[in-house]
């Protein structure tokens, strides 16, 4: 029953519109990616208000960063810092730097690091089981912050994030 509604979500999930599709040019990103690197290029650097750590970039995939771009872009994703930044992007440039800011991704082990309480299993179907993502539609939650995690799942909660799969996740 959860397998089908997944598959059901997924489906949904996949038919959005504006997602950036075209091919990315890595150069042009790079130079795109400067104001991004204020935030994302900082070890350790904080999200003002509410106050938590922002995310890694490195190891996500280029249409799942491109996805996101877009979500902040549409008012699906808040954070006003970032809907002001995706808000000024056509899809050639998400998808310029979706393709830089992507680098190399992380190829699963296949092991496990730590125990993920019993109510995340469920995420492993899709966010693996040492959570690097299945395939290039979810995204890698291995390297991430706990706190940012935890924001995000808050927000998808909340209804801040709008995914037709995540957030009936969250209410779990």
């Amino acid at each position: 029953k959860l397998r089908r509604s997944l598959l059901g979500l997924s489906a949904a999930a996949l038919a959005l519109p504006g997602i950036a599709r075209a091919a990315g040019d890595v150069e042009r990103g790079r130079k795109l990616a400067y104001t991004c690197h204020g935030c994302h290029g900082i070890e350790s650097y904080r999200n003002a208000y509410p106050n938590y750590s922002v995310p890694r970039l490195g190891g996500q995939s280029a249409k799942y960063l491109a996805a996101a771009l877009v979500e902040y872009r549409a008012g699906n994703r808040s954070h006003p810092t970032m809907q002001g930044q995706a808000g000024t992007l056509d899809d050639q440039e998400i998808a310029d730097l979706a393709a830089y800011l992507a680098g190399e991704r992380v190829v699963s082990d296949g092991k496990p690091t730590g125990t993920a309480p019993a109510a995340a299993a469920v995420c492993a179907a899709c966010h693996g089981q040492d959570g690097v993502g299945m395939n290039e539609d979810y995204p890698t939650l291995s390297g991430q912050p706990a706190d940012y995690i935890e924001q995000a799942l808050n927000d998808y909660r909340s209804g801040k994030r709008r995914n037709a799969i995540m957030a009936p996740m969250a209410q779990q």
